[in-house]
């Protein structure tokens, strides 16, 4: 199957038949909560039965933002004139008005949600209903796994994130030390395919990191099985097992607030030997501190696409992921059929 490249022109592929975490469950109380999905304002609220919903951020009587206003009796009313809406758009009360609300002239825009695993989920696509579910992420719900989750920014596309995310070459010199360095490189095997809505790497033959986060997670080192996950529309997926003993998932569902700009809802879950209380305080300023390195750089490739005006990629065989997730999210936005799966390209690389 043939891969991609990116146009000369700056806008990145948008798809928008997909769900996006919003918030997490946690954000969304009885007040209403703004957000920002490709470029579009959206409010979110929970009715009177706690369910959330959410609504185009702007009321259809006198274009004034509902997230301006408050939720009454479950309803969200707007600030100007008091109308309310029901999380389904219905307009449940216009005060002094004589005679039905509810009329079908009168409804806001509904967007899908759904609720899981701690995250509400937004379908971006008002024209077509979903026909999907919202991305399961793996072991967030496990007893014996320790789960952090946490939210944060970039100032970058969704398809920059998704390819830094899963980039391991930038790893010996952005991050020297942390993960690898660039010394005493090995070569290793890697074998990638994409598949119609994903496309995974598998690294074989990878000894342990040398760096803070491998010795962190397994002291003693052992035998690495590692894989790379990019799934359509948005979500990454990071996955360690070191030695019988020490198991990390990371997944992080990348939120697009608007062209070049990204928020990801990640959920780490890890199982090791080292007691979770002792990991725990270590974990979080660890990787805030990693992915400021991240954020910088990729802040340098936005500006740097913006003052040229276009985003061009030059790539090697060792760019692994980055061509098939642009494959993947141009097929997507365009609403080209799912292609097939690939046949699985073998890649040596030194780490």
């Amino acid at each position: 199957m043939a891969l991609a490249t990116a146009s000369d022109l700056l806008t990145p592929p948008r798809v928008s038949r997909g769900w996006y975490v919003a918030c997490w469950s946690h954000e969304l109380g009885r007040a209403p909560l703004r957000r920002t999905l490709w470029g579009k304002p959206v409010v979110l609220f929970r009715g009177a039965d706690g369910v959330a919903g959410a609504l185009l951020d702007r009321c259809p009587h006198r274009n004034v933002p509902l997230s301006e206003g408050s939720v009454v009796e479950g309803t969200l009313q707007c600030p100007y004139h008091g109308w309310r809406f029901s999380t389904e758009g219905r307009c449940t009360h216009i005060p002094g008005l004589e005679g039905a609300a509810d009329k079908e002239s009168r409804r806001a825009d509904t967007y899908p949600v759904m609720e899981r695993q701690g995250c509400v989920w937004v379908w971006t696509d008002l024209e077509h209903a979903p026909d999907v579910d919202p991305f399961h992420f793996r072991l967030a719900d496990a007893d014996d796994y320790l789960v952090v989750r946490k939210s944060v920014r970039a100032p970058a596309s969704v398809q920059m994130v998704a390819e830094n995310a899963l980039d391991v070459p930038h790893t010996a010199f952005l991050h020297g030390g942390l993960f690898r360095n660039d010394a005493g490189r090995s070569p290793i095997e890697c074998v990638v395919q994409r598949h119609p809505d994903h496309v995974e790497c598998e690294y074989i033959g990878e000894s342990r990191p040398e760096g803070i986060v491998g010795r962190l997670l397994s002291p003693s080192g052992g035998t690495v099985t590692h894989f790379d996950r990019f799934y359509l529309p948005s979500v990454v997926e990071v996955e360690y097992r070191i030695g019988d003993e020490n198991h990390i998932v990371v997944n992080a569902a990348l939120t697009p607030v608007d062209d070049y700009d990204t928020i990801l809802y990640a959920v780490v879950a890890v199982k090791s030997r080292v007691p979770g209380w002792l990991i725990r305080p270590l974990v979080q300023p660890l990787a805030l501190y990693i992915f400021g390195q991240d954020k910088r750089v990729l802040q340098l490739q936005s500006d740097t696409m913006q003052r040229f005006g276009e985003q061009k990629y030059l790539s090697t065989e060792i760019d692994l992921l980055g061509p098939h997730i642009l494959t993947l999210l141009q097929r997507a936005a365009e609403g080209s059929p799912p292609g097939r799966s690939s046949t699985p390209k073998r890649v040596t690389m030194l780490v």
